[in-house]
């Protein structure tokens, strides 16, 4: 009884998180207290518990990483080691940090010098060497230093996986038109490209800082004290693709936009090295059966538009884009759903679109007995 007591209690704190940022640690306080107890008992130790309960142990000794305060990135590592170690992959190319292109990129209304050098850039470039690169407003999120930051300059610097140099997409956060404060975000998400048609993915967020001399320097924001997030809650695909504010990109920037997405769809199936295993967060939204959506949502809902827009999992699974399995930000899933780019090729009117991303989190949360969601279910081992 304390295991499905401490797994109900688990699931609708987790809800809870999800829907509200506020309600996070009273989450991360009860995740923390089943940690201990399952260690004070040496319940990870017991054979026979470990047996029946294998994806709860696993789950917990995972996603209880992150409260530590050496471990923010959520790995499984210390984050001192991972960017030590994954230093290689994550660096801004050195010529993104020539100070001119630096000062064109902090301010909006000199952003087409910015361009204009990129383009300079790409003519001593190869055809296969050629960058790919466009500005835009975010849909959802501001940067880590200015949640009210959504402009955005996304460079794409092509690799060279047989010598193993990954793929980078190099984000500078903007300031809005209008503003003269001082972004300082940059971002580096790599794809390093294997032979098994699955990609490793490393992350690292940098701040740049504005000396009075009009200098402008780079940092890692762990490395600057400043903290970091668990990449992974956002990032359930490694990479994302770009689905920009409507009329945000320029006309003759379009193009870009597509290139850069069409090739994340080459990637593959997303993996994090040897630093996450994300099987140990288990299944993601809408993998359901449909006897079980079924029961909760009533005789003939698979035949509604919501019900067969249901399909999350159809992309989203181990062996495609990745799980959306909690952690998991709702910001990010629930403007991807209501802004009409998942899921793909369903035309759905805004009140099914809401209808829809209601169902789904019901559906993965639910804690009721007879018929339990996906993340209980998974928890208590009976989806094996």
């Amino acid at each position: 009884m304390w295991i499905k007591g401490r797994v109900d209690a688990l699931v609708k704190a987790a809800r809870a998180a999800y829907k509200d940022d506020e309600a996070v640690p009273a989450y991360q306080k009860l995740l923390s207290s089943i940690a201990t107890g399952i260690r004070r008992h040496n319940l990870d130790q017991d054979e026979s518990f470990r047996s029946k309960y294998r994806e709860l142990i696993e789950y917990v000794e995972a996603a209880a990483l992150d409260l530590r305060t050496d471990h923010e990135l959520g790995f499984t590592v210390p984050d001192k080691q991972y960017f030590a170690e994954t230093r290689q992959f994550v660096q801004i190319p050195e010529f993104l940090m020539d100070q001119r292109f630096l000062r064109y990129v902090s301010r909006y209304r000199t952003l087409d010098r910015a361009k204009a050098y990129l383009r300079f850039i790409n003519s001593e470039r190869a055809p296969s060497e050629q960058l790919l690169f466009f500005s835009y407003k975010s849909r959802h999120l501001g940067t880590p230093d200015n949640d009210d930051s959504f402009w955005r300059l996304l460079i794409v610097v092509p690799g060279d996986s047989s010598a193993g140099v990954p793929e980078k997409w190099v984000q500078f956060g903007l300031p809005d038109p209008k503003s003269r404060t001082h972004i300082r975000n940059v971002s580096v998400v790599s794809a390093l490209l294997r032979s098994d048609r699955t990609f490793d993915t490393y992350f690292k967020d940098y701040f740049r800082t504005y000396r009075r001399n009009r200098s402008i320097t780079i940092k890692g924001r762990w490395e600057l004290g400043e903290g970091d997030d668990n990449c992974a809650r956002c990032h359930k695909s490694g990479v994302l693709p770009i689905f920009p504010e409507a009329n945000s990109v320029k006309k003759d920037e379009l193009e870009a936009v597509s290139a850069v997405n069409n090739r994340f769809i080459t990637y593959g199936s997303p993996r994090f090295g040897k630093y996450l295993d994300e099987s140990k967060f288990g299944p993601g939204l809408s993998s359901a059966t449909w006897e079980s959506r079924k029961r909760r949502f009533g005789e003939g809902f698979d035949a509604t538009s919501v019900g067969k827009a249901m399909s999350c999992s159809t992309c989203h699974r181990p062996a495609g884009l990745g799980a959306l399995n909690w952690p998991m930000d709702e910001v990010v899933i629930s403007s991807f759903i209501s802004g009409g780019q998942m899921p793909l090729g369903y035309d759905l009117t805004a009140a099914e679109r809401e209808e829809l991303s209601e169902k789904l989190i019901q559906e993965y949360f639910a804690t009721d007995d007879d018929n339990p969601g996906i993340l209980k279910s998974w928890l208590l081992g009976r989806l094996r």
